[in-house]
């Protein structure tokens, strides 16, 4: 049987006549190159722990293969990883989170660099990273219903009205990445901007197949360099859970 082709992903799509289609992403692309620290780690990890980019085109291509079967040949539950940065959280959380698998999907290579070597010394193996787009990636490779956890903290709150397109949180995201949660499954966000906050209320309140809202500080996700600057600031942190 033949395996569905995929549409292409963000960046990849062409006209006819080959000139790259503009699409309304999450994310800013920003600089690649890596410091001597980061290539370190890159050279030490990435050959096993990153995805490549083109690997995704491949029709045959499944997240399972890349994490392995555990001891008793079951796959692990998932967790999804959204903008994970330089990894501080998804370390320590994942290292506490050995019985599951942990996609960690960032599109700044440098912070894919920097969160290797926070997960290597965390000792942490169970965290495969991807830097394609993370809704093309959930709705694409990631079946509906298989995820247990999905952790999204300080995404890009896009803050100008004229790019609110952008938010990650969203109706149509929001009905699919709920789609991908398994019965019972959480997704876990937070910001530091109020009015981002707001909207994400409203947006995840009116998707039927989640409830939950504004909840206490999760004790377990460390204090990252966006939170300490949103405090800095002033700012009020808004954590939120929603449980389908």
């Amino acid at each position: 049987m033949n395996e569905p082709v995929r549409p292409a992903r963000p960046h990849q799509k062409l006209f006819d006549d080959g000139r790259t289609v503009r699409e309304v992403v999450t994310y800013a692309r920003r600089g690649s190159r890596l410091d001597a620290k980061q290539q370190r780690a890159w050279d030490e990890y990435a050959a096993e722990w990153v995805i490549p980019d083109e690997a995704v085109d491949d029709p045959g291509f499944s997240l399972e293969s890349w994490f392995g079967p555990r001891e008793d040949g079951q796959s692990a539950p998932l967790i999804v990883d959204i903008g994970g940065g330089v990894g501080e959280a998804t370390a320590v959380l994942a290292a506490a989170r050995s019985a599951y698998d942990i996609l960690a999907l960032e599109v700044w290579r440098p912070g894919v660099a920097e969160s290797l070597a926070r997960v290597g010394a965390a000792g942490a193996t169970n965290v495969r990273f991807c830097s394609v787009d993370a809704l093309w990636t959930l709705e694409n490779l990631v079946a509906p219903g298989s995820v247990s956890e999905i952790w999204t903290f300080f995404p890009d709150p896009w803050h100008k009205t004229r790019h609110h397109k952008r938010r990650l949180v969203t109706p149509a995201n929001a009905r699919m990445i709920a789609e991908r949660l398994a019965p019972g499954g959480i997704w876990r966000l937070a910001t530091d901007w109020v009015e981002y906050a707001e909207q994400m209320i409203e947006v995840l309140d009116a998707e039927s197949l989640l409830s939950g809202g504004v909840v206490d500080r999760w004790d377990e996700r460390p204090v990252t360099k966006f939170e300490r600057k949103g405090l800095a600031k002033d700012r009020v942190i808004t954590d939120l859970l929603y449980r389908r």
